[in-house]
């Protein structure tokens, strides 16, 4: 049977599992909407390109799905960049779907064309221009074999307007076969057998984990090797959740403004047990003075992370669950009592405080009382900037993939799209987005697609009036010379929620808070809660540029 390439393409998606698409029509496009007219694939109309982007982003990061999105050609595709850039960074599975203007017009400089391939050839695992209309299935099944496989990432396909309505007999293949791409997900066992080893000999191992631990599903192998080899875990932002933040051994995120306990254990230890984490300058602050006495074992799925930026003693590029299985075999149970009370006394002694009082609410305060009184068990979506890093500091995530922020990118923006997509892949879970007064102003155009789905969305904006953490650098980095940071008007979230269909509420006393956190999570419908914080408070710990991550500034400034 003859169906055009745009048929084609949804039966594709049908094929794949896909259950919906997040998008924005326009010309070039339309073949492939008037398509989907005809699909039980439900298609959510964002705001704005972008918004669809982060909203498949977020709907990847809960379910480990591949996250789909649709856009026209010209300024749709190039909309949609800086949400594969976000998704490039942190390794979530996307397919990006865009228009194109007719092939007789490509390098004409026509009417809404760009050249979306050339533009996202570095911020995408792969990119195709359709040119043959029989190659079609075919691109499809490769585009969600590249994305869901090895390091996770975005896939986009470029279709051509006369593409989409030329007629093809249409077959989807049953397996997909690519030369040169052969992800390694099984460790070589010489490598494991040399860990095991290490880890035996080892008195005060440390294990350091990151985003690849929660796309390789490897949480509960993770538990059973630092229960069994006694180690403390530290976590980078993308790797929070993946070992459950209550744990006695969980000393918490590393880094810039990780806990003292966090970078003290891995400036101290002896061997550093790396597993799906990059090393990036977040982490490792001055990377001659990162884990200066440790041997480093690094077990990566992407072979060009070792030794990229920091030296690994012993890599074992795999799966990281695959190797944790066939090392975890390999290993006797052992202890590390005193390196374990050691940094346990650290863990206690330089536990994140702040100090209560004054005219505004404390972030740090309104972040501890949202997971008190939601029991902990909900996805949190930020965006950028000093609430993430409060969030990070003081939510102990309890499961994987229930933190959806951006973390290579650090893009402003993506919290709501985000959170958006969450609630569409978690369904039966309380979505709570926090985010600041900056960020949210990017994007809280998306409220009216939120409040078109009828989704029960909880939002906290942190409040300061401020673009809260260039200020914050500007203090230390600019001796206080503040420059464009201040908003001399933002808008009354409270009473901009209420007219998206929100219940809007305005907290600026800690009684106000405890006030309204049971309404807000007892509402059945979306909440936005308006919280009024300090200008000048800032994210502490923080290491300063050139500074190794155990000497951080810790104090706020009287």
């Amino acid at each position: 049977m003859e169906i055009t390439c745009a048929e084609a393409l949804v039966r594709c998606l049908e094929m794949e599992g896909v259950e919906l698409v997040f998008g924005y029509p326009g010309g070039a496009i339309l073949p492939v909407y008037d398509a989907l007219k005809d699909s039980q694939i439900k298609h959510i109309l964002t705001r704005h390109e972008q918004g669809a982007a982060h909203a498949a982003s977020g709907y990847a990061r809960t379910t480990g799905k591949v996250g789909v999105c649709m856009a026209t050609s010209g300024p749709g595709a190039t909309n949609l960049v800086t949400g594969l850039a976000n998704a490039y960074m942190d390794s979530i599975p996307l397919v990006a779907i865009t228009g194109q203007v007719p092939t007789v017009q490509v390098g004409t400089d026509a009417f809404q064309e760009v050249d979306i391939t050339g533009i996202t050839m570095p911020i995408t695992k792969h990119n195709y221009l359709v040119k043959d209309p029989k190659l079609l299935p075919m691109i499809v099944k490769r585009a969600f074999h590249i994305a869901r496989t090895g390091r996770p990432g975005p896939v986009l396909i470029d279709l051509p307007k006369d593409i989409a309505m030329t007629p093809i007999q249409f077959k989807y293949p049953q397996e997909v076969e690519l030369m040169g791409y052969k992800p390694t997900v099984k460790g070589h066992m010489a490598q494991i057998n040399q860990a095991a080893k290490l880890i035996m000999q080892a008195q005060r191992p440390v294990i350091y984990i990151g985003g690849g631990v929660v796309n390789a599903n490897a949480s509960e192998e993770l538990v059973w090797l630092a229960e069994t080899i006694d180690a403390p875990v530290v976590s980078t932002l993308m790797g929070l959740g993946a070992f459950p933040g209550d744990h006695p051994l969980f000393l918490g995120m590393l880094g810039l403004h990780g806990n003292k306990a966090a970078n003290l254990a891995v400036t101290e230890c002896d061997l550093l047990i790396t597993l799906g984490a990059r090393f990036d300058d977040r982490v490792t602050g001055r990377v001659a003075g990162f884990a200066p006495r440790a041997k480093v074992i690094h077990v990566d799925i992407d072979p060009a992370e070792i030794s990229k930026n920091v030296i690994s003693h012993l890599p074992i590029v795999g799966d990281t669950k695959r190797v944790l299985e066939d090392l975890l075999v390999r290993l006797d149970k052992k202890q590390n009592t005193p390196w374990v009370n050691t940094v346990g006394y650290w863990k206690t002694e330089f536990a994140p405080r702040y100090r209560m009082g004054g005219r505004y609410l404390k972030p740090q305060y309104i972040i501890e009382e949202i997971y008190r009184h939601s029991g902990g068990d909900v996805i949190i979506a930020t965006d950028v900037g000093q609430h993430q890093m409060w969030v990070a500091q003081h939510f102990p995530f309890k499961s994987p993939r229930q933190l959806v922020t951006s973390g290579g990118l650090g893009c402003m923006g993506f919290g709501l799209p985000g959170a958006i997509g969450a609630q569409f892949g978690r369904p039966d879970k309380t979505v709570v987005l926090v985010t600041g007064d900056g960020s949210f102003q990017m994007t809280f155009n998306e409220l009216a697609t939120a409040a078109e789905q009828s989704l029960p969305l909880k939002i906290f904006v942190l409040n300061n009036r401020r673009l809260g953490m260039v200020r914050q650098l500007q203090e230390f980095y600019c001796d206080k010379r503040y420059m464009a940071v201040d908003f001399s008007f933002v808008p009354d979230f409270a009473a901009l929620g209420r007219l998206y269909g929100f219940k809007g509420l305005t907290v600026r006393t800690e009684q106000e808070l405890l006030a309204a956190l049971p309404e807000v999570f007892n509402e059945p419908g979306p909440v936005l809660v308006d919280c009024a914080i300090d200008p000048d408070e800032n994210v502490l710990p923080m290491v300063l540029t050139g500074a190794d991550i155990c000497n951080a500034v810790d104090r706020q400034e009287e």
